[in-house]
């Protein structure tokens, strides 16, 4: 029987922690760590993280790993489709037939798909995705986050949940200790910021950690003559070696010590100074210089 605090919207419940564990047990499911997977129960929860999304009734949103559906559920009362992408077989299957129960009046606008997110390319996906909202395992998220931006430029927005300290990562500035490589990459695509903490109560098995919010927009690529992928090289390079200056950082890269300070004096930046100081906008001046500079 379900409980009253399941009750969600539109004919649609959701999952609290007694559906959860009983659908784990139904598919002999376990939770691993090697997939990064840790289900949330908790259906207030999840309505919280379905309205900070802050969809439009046409969005078209990307689920990564909806694992027992507990998110998918409440986010299909709030757009037009969801492509749920889910790298489990068994879960993957069990998906439709936990909407039509959980759901009965929107199956139509389910899409689920057996694969890796990492592999996801926009031919895969019609209609076309405008927002990703999930619940990312926590050993691929950044890497996925970046993936995606890359291979699906419809999406204009998005919400995941991600490890409370990576989420700090990826919406950090210029200056501070956790700012890095991921910061920098999403800045390539994306404003990103830290909107919420998750206890880590909410979910089954209960992670050592606490989990967060993130929220992006996606704005226009700070250039439109530097390839992305030169740019991405030099943020790589400068951050090996974070504690060392750029005309240390980059000497590999550029091919000398001596070429790395022409390329940083042509593009502005003080080769005394370190990654973390810069913002993607100064990379790209770097990218552009080394382009330029013999």
């Amino acid at each position: 029987m379900r409980s009253e605090s399941s009750a969600g919207w539109e004919g649609v419940s959701l999952l609290g922690p007694a559906e959860v564990r009983s659908l784990a047990g139904e598919l002999g499911v376990r939770p691993t760590k090697k997939l990064g997977q840790n289900f949330v129960h908790d259906a207030n929860t999840v309505r919280r993280i379905a309205a900070t999304a802050a969809l439009d009734a046409d969005d078209v949103v990307l689920e990564v790993g909806p694992g027992l559906g507990s998110l998918t559920l409440a986010l299909l009362g709030r757009c037009r489709t969801v492509h749920a992408v889910e790298i489990d077989p068994v879960l993957a299957g069990r998906l439709p037939t936990t909407v039509a129960e959980h759901a009965p009046g929107l199956v139509d606008r389910l899409v689920t798909h057996t694969a890796d997110a990492m592999r996801i390319a926009a031919a895969d996906l019609d209609p076309a995705p405008t927002a990703l909202v999930a619940n990312l395992p926590y050993n691929v998220a950044v890497p996925v986050v970046l993936h995606l931006l890359a291979e699906l430029p419809t999406l204009r927005h998005g919400l995941v949940m991600v490890q409370a300290e990576v989420a700090d990562r990826m919406a950090a500035g210029p200056g501070g200790k956790v700012y890095g490589v991921p910061s920098v990459k999403i800045a390539w695509y994306a404003t990103a910021r830290r909107v919420a903490t998750v206890s880590r109560t909410v979910f089954w098995p209960v992670p050592n950690v606490d989990s967060a919010l993130v929220a992006f927009t996606r704005h226009d690529p700070p250039s439109a003559t530097v390839d992305r992928r030169r740019v991405f090289a030099v943020v790589d390079a400068a951050f090996a070696q974070r504690r060392k200056t750029l005309r240390a950082a980059l000497t590999s890269w550029a091919g000398s010590g001596d070429a790395a300070t022409r390329v940083l004096t042509a593009a502005g930046v003080d080769p005394g100074a370190r990654g973390e100081r810069l913002d993607v906008s100064a990379f790209v001046r770097i990218a552009e210089a080394a382009e330029h500079t013999g």
